[in-house]
């Protein structure tokens, strides 16, 4: 039986990708890019070039977006809407979860089904165990992709909002991003006194291995407690102080620390001193 044919439309180094994993699993691709050039490659090992979008979009279905953003999305496919009714679209590009709820409707607007993703893994995992990919979106069109979906990565199915897979991405890209930021100023640090990555990189393992601190924390902070019986605020302003004296007497550019002294300060004068660091999110967050 023949596998699910696919279009995939985006050959940056992450469509690309994607299209290597489906032709490695016989799915039929057909594939278009602005630069037609970036498609060589893949035709070589089996894809098929549609010479215009129009082609790309009415060779079949499911349509698999790689671009760089949701604007993207419009500036590419918005010269070809007539070819979009029937389509499911399958945009695993980057953006915000009103963008996602907005490109919906325009999708539908046009006759075409819209499936927001967010991929959690770098082009060189795709196709390979442990990725996963964020989606959210018409159910039925979810379940009848999954299949084909679940060859580039795990598929996590968040429900109907078209907005959840946005917003589950962004809520781990705001946790990545920050985590890496915050390694690379070590590092920063640690070059300063003439120790290199490689030295310090078995200490950045265990440091940035957090899982102990996330589940010990996650049932008191859904309960709204703070209690200041295994640490106190107070005491971590005074050890972040410590950081930000350690960058600055390093020579190294101390913002990032000193954003994060900033808020925790903000959390002591609001009488949070005696209270978990976990208190923050009352800082950090609009109460309702």
């Amino acid at each position: 039986m023949q596998k699910q044919p696919v279009t995939v439309i985006g050959l940056g180094p992450m469509g690309q990708a994607m299209v290597g994993a489906f032709l490695d699993q016989g799915h039929p691709v057909t594939v278009w890019n602005r630069t037609a050039s970036r498609a060589d490659d893949l035709v070589a090992r089996g894809a098929a070039r549609a010479d215009t979008l129009a082609q790309a979009l009415a060779a079949n279905e499911l349509v698999v977006l790689s671009l760089t953003d949701y604007a993207a999305m419009y500036d590419v496919l918005g010269s070809a809407t007539a070819a979009l009714p029937g389509r499911v679209l399958a945009n695993l590009s980057s953006d915000t979860p009103e963008q996602a709820r907005d490109a919906a409707q325009w999708a539908a607007g046009h006759g075409a089904t819209h499936l927001t993703g967010g991929v959690l893994v770098p082009p060189p995992a795709i196709g390979k165990p442990g990725s996963s990919t964020f989606y959210s979106g018409a159910r039925e069109a979810f379940e009848a992709h999954r299949e084909t979906l679940a060859v580039l990565t795990d598929t996590d199915y968040r429900g109907e909002d078209p907005g959840l897979a946005a917003l589950f991405y962004q809520l781990n890209m705001d946790m990545f991003w920050t985590c890496m930021l915050s390694w690379l100023h070590s590092l920063a640090v640690a070059r300063a006194n003439g120790i290199t990555a490689k030295d310090l990189l078995p200490t950045a393992i265990r440091a940035t291995d957090l899982r102990y601190f996330l589940e010990f924390y996650t049932g008191r902070i859904d309960a709204d407690e703070h209690p200041g019986d295994v640490d106190r605020l107070a005491m971590g302003v005074a050890s972040v102080e410590h950081v930000v004296h350690t960058t600055r007497d390093s020579g190294v550019d101390p913002a990032l620390p000193a954003t994060v002294l900033e808020i925790f300060r903000r959390g002591l004068a609001t009488g949070h001193g005696s209270d978990s660091f976990t208190s923050l999110i009352d800082v950090l967050a609009a109460r309702p």
